[in-house]
């Protein structure tokens, strides 16, 4: 305000003194002839024009729903919050909604900084021969289980050349888990791949040893020699987590595309 004030003196001086005409006035001050006209009517520029709140058709109907989930995912596991694609499709699957997946992407965006619910994933393509290897890794989620939020673990079996992956859901993660779970992925994929990658998984790895060698369970050491594939250990750490991070972003997919909301089960 006090810049236009100024500039409306400047203009009112400028008449005074040298009478100079409107359009003279606007070229000199590079301001539109009805500024100057406003300048020279009143030494207080007008107040700006009221503008109402832009409207949001698309979105509107469904803002208090979407806000309603972004502020559960407070109190839900951070790997089971909503994302923007989960809350569109959750918006035309149970609400019928007709609205574009960039609208909703747009509002949940800006929404969640202001609620504080902000999540940034990453994550690195790699390529493999076919059937060359797999990525294997246990991953968390909770279940809401006769009423009480139980924490469940997902033994997830992923080939590195086409991306399928095999989930099934345990109420552990101990070695009898572990084995099954191999067991049953082989089944589903018809076949074995040559190798399969692991983080330092404590039913398979009994102590870590320097660089990639490792002491191998005995029952471990049997599944992989009935089965005929290779095992390959990740560095420990942060240094090793690029080593296998197909599998790690297919178990945060699936748990985002289908154990959200959190699921509940008599």
């Amino acid at each position: 305000m006090r810049s236009r004030v100024e500039l409306f003196e400047r203009i009112r001086r400028d008449r005074r003194r040298e009478q100079l005409s409107i359009r003279e006035l606007a070229e000199r001050h590079g301001v539109h002839r009805r500024a100057v006209r406003q300048a020279l009517a009143s030494p207080l520029p007008p107040p700006r024009k009221a503008y109402p709140p832009r409207q949001r058709p698309a979105i509107e109907p469904w803002v208090t729903v979407i806000d309603g989930w972004l502020l559960a995912d407070r109190d839900t596991p951070r790997k089971q919050r909503h994302t923007a694609r989960r809350v569109w499709q959750r918006l035309v699957a149970e609400h019928q909604a007709t609205l574009a997946e960039v609208t909703v992407s747009r509002y949940v965006a800006r929404r969640r900084v202001e609620l504080g619910v902000v999540e940034v994933e990453v994550s690195i393509p790699q390529t493999h021969p076919a059937g060359a290897e797999a990525e294997v890794d246990f991953g968390e989620f909770y279940s809401v289980i006769a009423g009480a939020s139980i924490k469940c673990w997902m033994f997830v079996m992923r080939l590195s050349h086409s991306g399928k992956a095999f989930h099934v859901a345990f109420g552990t993660q101990a070695q009898e888990a572990f084995l099954e779970g191999h067991v049953l992925a082989f089944e589903h994929f018809g076949g074995v791949p040559a190798r399969v990658r692991y983080d330092n998984l404590k039913p398979a790895v009994v102590r870590v040893l320097k660089g990639r060698d490792r002491i191998e369970s005995e029952r471990f050491t049997a599944l992989r020699s009935h089965y005929g594939f290779d095992s390959f250990f990740c560095r420990p750490g942060i240094e090793g987590a690029h080593e296998k991070g197909g599998v790690e972003g297919e178990i945060g997919r699936f748990r985002r595309r289908h154990l959200v909301p959190v699921p509940k089960v008599d």
